[in-house]
Formats: C-alpha cells, structure tokens, sequence
C-alpha cells in the first residue's frame, strides 16, 4: 500500500507540468514518453464547496464524483450500480439495508474505506450544528431512522440509524421500505468522510488539494477556492483504476461563454458548455449536442421578507408577467423548454414509461403569460397592501447568461406591472447562496436539480421544515407529503403519485414559486473524446468511462 501511495504523490506532484500545456495529440513518437492523455473542461462557476456533506452545487457535485465513490455510482444509462457496495442485503420488511464495503477500497492516503467512514460522513450530514443544505435527503426524501429528531435538536448525531457492525459492513435502518434507495446512494451527499483525516484539517477540510482526501477515480492535485482552473489526476489506489483511461481532467472556470467558445475552437478545451446566440453558430457542427440537464430554472420568493411577497394576488401577478417563451427563444436558445409547473418534464418517470408531468400546461388557471390576469391580480394586491408603487430586488449570479436572464425578467415584469420596481443585484453564486441561506434576499433566480428521478426531488423543498423552505408552511401539504415518503401511500404507486400532484397543486395555487425555464444544455465535445456521459440526475458530468483517440 505505500508503493501504491509513493506512485501516487510522484504522480501528483508532476502533474502540474502537463496540465500547464493540455492534452494536444495522443500519438507518441517511439522512444518518447507518451503525451498524458487529459481532458480540458469548462465549469461555469467553481463550485461552493469540496466537502461531499456541504456542497450545494451542480458543479461541486460533479467534480466530488470524480475524486469519490459512494455506495453507489451511475451506469452510462444513468441507472445506480454497486461502486464501494461489494454486496447488498435488505430486510423481509424492507427497513434495514446491509453494505459490505469493498475490500479493495482504499482513501487517497492509503487508509482503507471503512463502514465507519459511512457512518460519520452521514452523522456529519444531519449534524444541526455543522450546517449542510442537504439534510432534508435524509429527513424526508430517504427517511433514516431518528434523521428528523437529529436536524431539529432533539437527538444527537449518534442516535442516526447507521452502524457499523465491523470494518466492512454498513447497516442502515430506514423509516419505511423505500424502492429506490439504492437508487440515490449516487447522489454525493451520501458520500463518506475519513474522520480522522476531516478532524486533522479542522476548518481548512476540503479547501485545497492537500486537505481533500480522494477515494474514486481522481485525486485533486491543485485546489484553491473561486480558483480560475484546477487539476485532477488519475488515482492509482482506486479500486477500479484499470477501467480509467485517461491521465486526469483540467477545469478551467469560464462565465464568458464567448470566451469559453474562443478556447475551444483554438484547442484549449475539448468540452464547452454554449449559450445564446452561440448555439445558432455551431448547432450544424457534429460536436454539437443538446440534451436535458435535470434543472429547473425558476424565481424564489421570500415569503419571510417583504410584504408584497406576502400577498398571494401580488405573486400570482408575478408568475403571470413572464414570457417564458420569450426567454428560451431569444435568450438562452439552448433547447430549454418554458416552464409552468414546480416538477419539470422528462426526468420523473415510472416503471411504466410515464411521464409525471406530461402536461406542461396542467396548471395553466395559476400559471400562464397573461398580461391582463397579471394586472389584475395587481391591483388587488395594490388594494389589500394599500400602496400604488412598489419596490422588489432581484438577485442573480454573475454568470453572463443569468444577467441577461435576469435582465429581461426585470423588463418583462415592469412593463406587465405598472408601479413595480425591479431592481437587479448580480453577486458571485457563493454570495447569493450564502445570502437566501441567511434570508437576505427578496427574489432570487436560482436552479434546482434532481438527486434522482422521483418528483419528490423538487416537491420536498416545500415542507414547512425543510431547509430549502424559504417561507411556506402549508399543514395540508405537509400531511400529503408525509404520506407519500413514510405513510400509507409509500407502496402504492399509482395512489402516491396522485397524491403527490395535489400537492403539487397547492403550490402552484399559492404561487409559492415562479417556475420559468426547463434547462436544456448546448455543448460542444471534441471528436476525440469518446465516452463522456451526460445525465440529468445526481451528477451531470461522468469522466469514469473517457477514451481519448
């Protein structure tokens, strides 16, 4: 084991010299050291955090899946199989999972994963003092046992219903049978934590190369954070190191994405993410693709804020102001589609083939582009607020395409709302995050994506106690939603997925949110790059299975 370490800081620590000059040709003349075979790739923000239990990003989660397994990882079909699970056994009863961990699994320090690095990365996670976004997961979307007394105070961390019954096996004690557990385990923050190693850090865990500890496919060999780019490498003591065919991966962090276009096209990337009028330059080219990215783009209102946003009639006048159509049309041109529902199209899908949401007009009474309905809730809201102007601040991240996003919203509105101020603040995405977290915010455009294909992924976020609540508590919907994760319908399909359109109902009627765009994305892949897998849940970017030609 520490042959396989020593290799792997060497390794690490030259990295830096190939990286500096990107993968150019595969082809080596003989008697030469071959050219290390990277792929050079473009984020649109740096992500909010390396730490598995306290990221809250798309990007974060998809570069932590590359230097970490979980139980379990994607296939290329997006389907969940068995990564650090060796073997699986579940109750007659369906409560209790059981994991062996594999033998070959070893932590980037050569320390062995263990059943114990489970248990503490997910007491970490429902820690109320630690601070994750994520703890609803296990609170209310996979129910572990004691989960909700833990988040809210009333227990400690220890009394979560993980154990670790020896080195290599995990137990899990679940609140109610759930089909698709296995299923989620992809999802980051069901990652482990190597305590030990986490502890040593302190508050520096996870905030450059040598604080981030690896036990997937590739090890961080530079890291700051809000870095410009970064670098990973090929892990030797991966379990399933002979399946990785590339050396490592070079993240250059582009918001320009005009500049990211200029990169690509002059060799510096090998995968670019478009946007706008880029599309129509290049959706001939066959590098182009366009596929659905899971995410659901939509206006968060603080109903803790201000006291417009408090009035149902002022935000039912929101939601109908917008021209959806407009946006994807002449904005984003990437393939999204308008949006009118709190669960997007095309990622809820049964056993059957069936689509949650068929229909994206179903809610079309509540939500639509109307101009007159619009003004006309206006001014009832005008009335039962007793002000004839009014003053709202849009925050959004200062991602060019969000600008302008943002931008035309700010238009759109003030011309349907005579007497409505938008006003726009753009901050970097951490700030705005850190900002909604605090309540510091009126309206926020923001994201929110899948951990899996279930509608509940989007329809937990409205629980009264949930985290990602930012003002709605509604006891009938709680009632619905319990019955559909831990209650009677958890077994009954059909029955929970009507159950769970009602609910749904409630929040468009109440127009909790403004839902705006379903999120298409337009990328450029170079022809050499063989392999790289897209999908619209849990991680949107798979490098495991790359080939370079």
């Amino acid at each position: 084991m520490k042959k396989k370490l020593l290799t792997l800081l060497v390794l690490a620590g030259s990295s830096m010299a190939f990286f500096a000059s990107g993968y150019k040709e595969s082809n080596t003349v003989s008697g030469q050291t071959p050219t290390p075979k990277i792929v050079n790739a473009m984020l649109q923000n740096a992500g909010d955090s390396m730490d598995a239990q306290l990221a809250n990003d798309g990007n974060s989660f998809e570069v932590i899946g590359n230097m970490m397994d979980g139980l379990f990882q994607l296939d290329e079909n997006g389907h969940a199989v068995p990564a650090l699970a060796a073997d699986e056994k579940v109750s007659e009863d369906g409560l209790v999972h059981t994991y062996t961990i594999r033998s070959d699994a070893f932590w980037s320090n050569g320390d062995p994963v263990t059943a114990q690095d489970f248990v503490y990365g997910w007491q970490r996670e429902v820690d109320p003092d630690f601070g994750a976004q994520h703890t609803f997961m296990f609170t209310v979307f996979t129910p572990i046992k004691n989960a909700a007394e833990i988040v809210s105070g009333e227990l400690p961390p220890s009394a979560l219903g993980v154990k670790a019954l020896d080195d290599k096996t995990f137990e899990v004690t679940l609140m109610n049978p759930l089909s698709f557990f296995d299923d989620v385990l992809a999802f980051p923050t069901y990652y482990p934590a190597n305590q030990k190693f986490v502890e040593s850090c302190g508050d520096s865990y996870a905030t450059s190369a040598d604080t981030l500890l690896s036990n997937g496919a590739f090890i961080m060999s530079d890291y700051q954070p809000a870095a410009n780019s970064f670098s990973l490498v090929k892990n030797p003591t991966y379990w399933d190191a002979d399946r990785i065919q590339i050396d490592g991966i070079h993240y250059q962090v582009l918001q320009d994405s005009q500049q990211a276009l200029m990169s690509y096209q002059n060799g510096d990337l090998d995968t670019v993410f478009l946007e706008g009028d880029q599309i129509e330059q290049v959706e001939e080219d066959p590098e182009f693709k366009s596929f659905s990215s899971g995410f659901m783009w939509y206006i968060e209102e603080n109903l803790n804020g201000p006291k417009e946003l408090q009035n149902k009639n002022f935000r039912l006048a929101l939601t109908m102001a917008i021209d959806r159509n407009s946006i994807i049309n002449n904005v984003t041109k990437d393939g999204s589609k308008a949006c009118y529902s709190a669960v997007p199209s095309e990622l809820s899908i049964d056993a059957d083939g069936n689509d949650y949401t068929p229909n994206l007009t179903q809610f079309e009474d509540v939500c639509r582009y109307d101009v007159d309905a619009a003004r006309a809730y206006f001014e009832k809201a005008k009335a039962e607020l007793g002000e004839d102007t009014m003053t709202l601040t849009l925050i959004c991240d200062d991602a060019t395409i969000q600008q302008n996003v943002a931008a035309v919203l700010q238009s759109q509105i003030e011309k349907a709302l005579p007497g409505l101020t938008i006003e726009l603040r753009v901050e970097p995405k951490k700030q705005r995050l850190q900002d909604v977290r605090s309540g510091s915010f009126e309206l926020d455009l923001t994201r929110w994506g899948p951990a899996m294909s279930d509608p509940t992924n989007y329809l937990n976020n409205y629980i009264s106690n949930n985290s990602m609540n930012t003002g709605w508590n509604s006891a009938e919907y709680d009632e619905i939603l319990a019955s559909t994760s831990t209650g009677s319908l958890v077994n009954d399909p059909e029955a929970r997925m009507k159950a769970l359109k009602q609910a749904e109902r409630l929040v468009m009627e109440d127009a909790v949110i403004v839902p705006l765009y379903e999120k298409h994305n337009a990328v450029l892949v170079k022809s050499h790059i063989k392999n790289l897998q897209f999908h619209p849940v849990a991680l949107n970017r798979v490098y495991k299975d790359i080939v370079i030609e």
